[in-house]
């Protein structure tokens, strides 16, 4: 079948639908979604019996880049600085020397057992040398795994900040690979022109997306989440433009973002974390359709020797040597080191040396393939059990609450406090985002004029409002009543609950 304006969109929301509903059951057999979204394009492709014939890397590229956006985006907005913090040396360790080692074992393994030249075999290495942050973040948050001493935000702040540098290697050895007098010495400056212009770029895009959220005014809610969106795309490209790395610019900002208070913060979340599944769910359809599972056929050796190679040596190796001036018991160590899931993005990657036209490049993009199905099964679907062996994992009696239970289900019965806005108040006329309010504190509820206000980050506080608040304690609350009385308190407390 041919994909024409006629049928595309009957072809692709029943693709979505039959995604949905079988991703709904896949974790009963334990089998990660990820995997079966990539299954069920396959069958629908030219070698499956849905007969769809995509053959286009160059749309599943753009698809991916799209794709990537959303999903390092929304990951970052959902990652928590007070968790990431203690593990920021050895998160940032592990996605940068980490995907470096991963690379060059890998490749020099590569270079050893085929003919392939010793750029050939770095660009490989470097395609598959990060960990996947779809495959990550969505297998980790829907098996709800609870993890010992901050073993997850480490996971996650990889997976999430690792994609850059295997970007960056992949172009620098596509680039000897085409022009080999280049010489190695050319790969520094490209790493170290990304890597700042990146970092750089998304702090500051975090910061004037802030300003731009809080301060303009948008006539619908709705429209909150469109504008994050234009704000995404501008970082990635304007940053791509002057020469630094997009995906990590992205992923920088949303991390400031998330960890900031900005109106209508919720409604974004919600919108960004469906976005994130669409684009994983159509990402791996996408890659599904674009491959010929008969050309991976004749691969299927040398392509299951460097994967067991990749996850028994070469990510071991990584790991350890990243984390040796790290204290870490081993057996943490070697959960790091089962948790290095490839998955879309090396396949994303492996497009490059597609449309580069390189002489390798579809034997490099079959392996590439098979190395990330192999991943994804092998190790997505016994996560649990290696944690359990390990013993790392949490048991299921005393798993840490969210902060949502914790304040619903912890708190004394006289945590809901009702507060009168007096005229005099430094609170009154300013908007609620701006009050710097602590943490754990909830406003569920504003009383005017015998009415009842749900209220949002963007509701502004009138004289005699009666807040209903939910705090955590006594001090909380009285850090409240300070909060709204005197405006030189508010630069002490802490942000805002992101729910409001």
């Amino acid at each position: 079948m041919n994909l024409t304006i006629e049928n595309i969109l009957f072809v692709g929301s029943l693709l979505l639908f039959i995604s949905i509903i079988v991703g709904k059951t896949s974790y009963k057999f334990g089998v990660p979604t990820l995997l079966l979204f990539l299954g069920i394009g396959m069958l629908a492709g030219s070698d499956g019996i849905g007969g769809i014939h995509f053959d286009n890397p160059s749309l599943a590229q753009f698809i991916g880049i799209v794709s990537l956006n959303f999903i390092l985006f929304s990951g970052g907005l959902d990652t928590n600085w007070s968790s990431v913090k203690p593990i920021l040396k050895q998160g940032l360790v592990l996605s940068t020397l980490g995907v470096l080692l991963t690379a060059i074992t890998l490749g020099l393994f590569v270079w050893y057992i085929t003919d392939f030249t010793i750029y050939e075999s770095l660009l490989l290495g470097s395609i598959v040398s990060s960990t996947d942050a779809a495959a990550v973040f969505s297998i980790l948050r829907s098996k709800s795994l609870a993890l010992k001493s901050n073993l997850r935000p480490t996971l996650e702040l990889e997976s999430g900040s690792n994609d850059p540098m295997a970007y960056v290697l992949t172009v620098a050895f596509l680039s000897l690979v085409v022009n080999p007098d280049q010489g190695l010495g050319s790969v520094v400056p490209l790493f170290l022109q990304q890597m700042i212009i990146g970092t750089i770029a998304g702090f500051t895009f975090g910061k004037l997306s802030k300003y731009i959220i809080n301060n303009i005014n948008l006539d619908f809610e709705a429209l909150y989440p469109v504008l994050v969106t234009a704000l995404m795309f501008v970082t990635f490209s304007a940053t791509d433009f002057v020469g630094g790395n997009g995906f990590l610019a992205i992923y920088i900002c949303a991390v400031y973002l998330g960890n900031q208070d900005f109106i209508h913060k919720k409604t974004i979340y919600k919108f960004f974390d469906g976005l994130a599944w669409l684009m994983q769910i159509v990402l791996f359809l996408t890659l599904g359709l674009l491959v010929f599972p008969s050309q991976i056929i004749p691969y299927t050796g040398i392509g299951l020797l460097i994967s067991l190679f990749l996850i028994f040596v070469a990510r071991p190796v990584s790991v350890f040597l990243s984390l040796v001036f790290f204290r870490m018991k081993l057996r943490r160590r070697f959960y790091i080191s089962w948790v290095g899931l490839r998955g879309a993005v090396p396949i994303v990657f492996a497009t490059y040396p597609l449309l580069a036209g390189i002489e390798k490049a579809n034997m490099i993009f079959n392996i590439v393939f098979f190395i990330s199905v192999t991943s994804v099964l092998f190790q997505g679907t016994t996560l649990s059990i290696v944690a359990r062996w390990l013993h790392v994992a949490l048991p299921e009696n005393v798993k840490p609450k969210s902060e949502v239970e914790k304040l619903i289900l912890d708190l004394p019965k006289n945590s809901l406090q009702e507060i009168l806005v007096l005229p005099e108040y430094y609170a009154v006329n300013k908007r609620i985002v701006d009050l710097h309010f602590p943490k754990s504190t909830f406003i569920i509820m504003i009383k005017r004029d015998d009415k009842y206000i749900r209220p949002g980050g963007s509701t502004e506080i009138l004289p005699n409002d009666v807040l209903m608040v939910l705090v955590d304690s006594q001090e909380d609350f009285a850090k409240v009543i300070s909060s709204l009385q005197n405006p030189s308190v508010t630069t002490r407390l802490g942000k805002l609950k992101p729910g409001l």
